[in-house]
């Protein structure tokens, strides 16, 4: 369609189409401007962990990649629980520098109140490695009797990575297998009590209804046990409000605190010591205890609590090294840290119990993600419902301008009409 100049009825102005255009074009950036700079960075792997070092996270043939978990308008546990670098109370001192900078992401809370007392880009989205095993657990606790009893199966004994030794055709307790899981850290144990919650792809099912249950809206399971696998994805908030909730189960508490068990061994052989491996429990003063993890893809993860004069903290650390120290030792510098702090130290956050409204922003598609996550892009202007509405907000302003200025310059014309009595624009 052609666009042709437009004449008022009344005062013969002629106004091109376009210039009202033209002015509309570019009053709106001018407008959306300030509301654009306004926008934050995003946090690194606001919408997924890092791109995997292998093909682990490949999803079987004919299988889709799962989509991103949607990523909530406004952040689990407080507005500054979206803030992406160290998260500390006001007027309080930082963590040092070799615990804050020991992992991309962790959080430190306190078990009873549920308050976070500091945190670093909590809710960035990272692998959890075994410490989903928490989850595991707390999911295993709800579903099964842990007197009933379980067969291992050879499969179970074959799963990759640790494994606590399990001997297919022995029977076992539900609750000396979940116990055993969590102080060894046996992905045959979490194999097993999967199976037993109805096989692993209903046992996932079961897992990720749990974590949204509680609010964990960074956690999907892809394994029972943390193996790397399509669609993985925690954050350290989560685990942090996953093991509070696991903590306050009796049978789990006591797993975690647990410093050694006897397990069953072969046929026609002794029983076995497994001892924990959760550092804190071993060698911090007052330690509850914990979980641990380690992929390819996670890094190190770290889960460590401790108790002292009634207070109960714990430490989240995700995607960690162990050089040049080890995480586990600066998680217990992340438990130092919180027991110094006067006991009135305001919350940064509060690690929530049940899960929030629905979401109404949702993660991009996977690739898109990692090339942004990578190149560590700001946000943009259209990401959020926010957008639209300032953009619609700027359409208005300036058609208005556009039409005062058109309203002006037709009185102009009269007047120059009445005065120089002639027909002619100005």
């Amino acid at each position: 369609m052609l666009l042709r100049d437009r004449r008022t009825a009344n005062s013969g102005v002629k106004l091109p189409f376009w210039a009202s255009l033209s002015a509309l074009l570019v009053t709106l950036p001018l407008l959306a401007a300030p509301a654009a700079a306004a926008q934050a960075p995003a946090c690194p792997n606001a919408t997924l962990p890092p791109p995997p070092v292998d093909t682990s996270e490949v999803p079987p043939p004919g299988s889709p990649s799962p989509t991103p978990l949607p990523v909530p308008e406004t952040p689990v546990g407080g507005d500054r629980m979206g803030e992406c670098a160290v998260i500390t109370a006001e007027g309080a001192p930082s963590p040092p520098p070799q615990v804050a900078d020991a992992a991309a992401s962790w959080v430190l809370a306190d078990l009873d109140s549920g308050e976070v007392l500091a945190a670093k880009n909590p809710h960035a989205r990272q692998r959890p490695a075994s410490t989903i095993k928490t989850l595991t657990a707390l999911t295993a606790i709800h579903e099964l009797d842990m007197d009933d009893q379980l067969v291992a199966t050879q499969q179970d004994a074959d799963q990759e990575g640790t494994r606590i030794g399990l001997q297919p055709g022995l029977t076992y307790s539900v609750g000396q297998v979940l116990q055993a899981m969590l102080m060894g850290s046996g992905n045959d144990a979490a194999h097993a009590l999967a199976m037993k919650m109805g096989g692993i792809p209903q046992a996932l099912r079961k897992l990720n209804a749990t974590a949204e249950r509680i609010g964990a809206l960074d956690t999907r399971a892809a394994t029972p046990s943390g193996l790397d696998g399509p669609g993985m994805s925690t954050s350290a908030y989560d685990l942090a409000a996953i093991f509070r909730a696991a903590m306050r189960e009796p049978v789990f508490a006591e797993a975690v605190g647990t410093e050694m068990m006897m397990m069953p061994g072969k046929p026609g052989q002794p029983p076995f010591q497994l001892w924990n491996d959760n550092r804190v429990l071993l060698n911090y003063p007052g330690g509850l205890g914990g979980k641990t993890g380690f992929t390819d893809d996670a890094r190190h993860t770290f889960i460590g609590s401790a108790g002292r004069e009634g207070r109960r903290l714990v430490a989240v650390m995700v995607r960690g090294e162990n050089q040049p120290v080890r995480l586990s030792r600066n998680a217990m510098g992340l438990l130092d840290y919180g027991f110094a702090l006067p006991r009135d130290t305001a919350a940064v956050g509060d690690l929530v119990t049940t899960s929030p409204a629905p979401s109404t922003t949702v993660a991009a598609p996977a690739a898109q993600e990692r090339a942004r996550s990578q190149a560590a892009q700001q946000p943009t202007f259209y990401s959020t419902i926010k957008g639209p509405l300032i953009l619609l907000g700027g359409a208005l302003v300036a058609m208005a301008v556009v039409v005062a200025l058109w309203l002006r310059r037709n009185r102009l014309a009269t007047a120059a009409r009445e005065s120089a009595g002639s027909d002619e624009h100005p």
